[in-house]
């Protein structure tokens, strides 16, 4: 046989793996959620998905700011990212910084009232987006384990 047409049948097998296509599936349904949500929280609420990541985040703690690192460690985004990201929130009224005690380097984050206020319309749109596309099309007794297999796969990656 020809090399070439060796390399085409085994990059044809490769692509054609069952771990390939699982994956590939994990990937499109995670990203077309994630548009889905991304598109009904700027819509309904005006602020995008990541925002409404941070103010998940800040909300969850109102006690206690956030540092702009730890949102960026949380949220994977760059330091230069964190900050656009904190600017354009600042910007509209939804998150105020602060100085980190002691730290003059560091930045702590906190909610606005605006910022709660929106983070609970938002949270209602995000609740709604994914009771439709991903609790919904999952039977009830499959969801448990399908969570309980993103959290194992999370700590995996985590830990690594």
């Amino acid at each position: 046989m020809n090399p070439v047409n060796r390399d085409n049948d085994e990059a044809v097998r490769a692509a054609g793996s069952p771990l390939v296509h699982d994956f590939g599936l994990l990937i499109k349904a995670a990203t077309r959620l994630e548009q889905r949500i991304d598109t009904a929280l700027r819509q309904e609420c005006e602020v995008s998905h990541t925002m409404f990541e941070v103010l998940i985040r800040l909300c969850r703690k109102p006690d206690e700011a956030v540092s702009q690192r730890e949102l960026a460690d949380d949220l994977t985004l760059t330091s230069s990212g964190i900050t656009r990201l904190i600017d354009r929130m600042e910007g509209a009224g939804l998150v105020r910084r602060a100085p980190a005690p002691g730290d003059r380097r560091s930045v702590l984050v906190e909610s606005t009232d605006h910022g709660r206020t929106v983070f609970l319309r938002a949270a209602a749109v995000h609740a709604r987006v994914v009771e439709r596309y991903f609790v919904a099309p999952v039977p009830p007794d499959d969801y448990g384990r399908l969570t309980s297999s993103l959290s194992e796969i999370h700590d995996a990656l985590r830990d690594a």
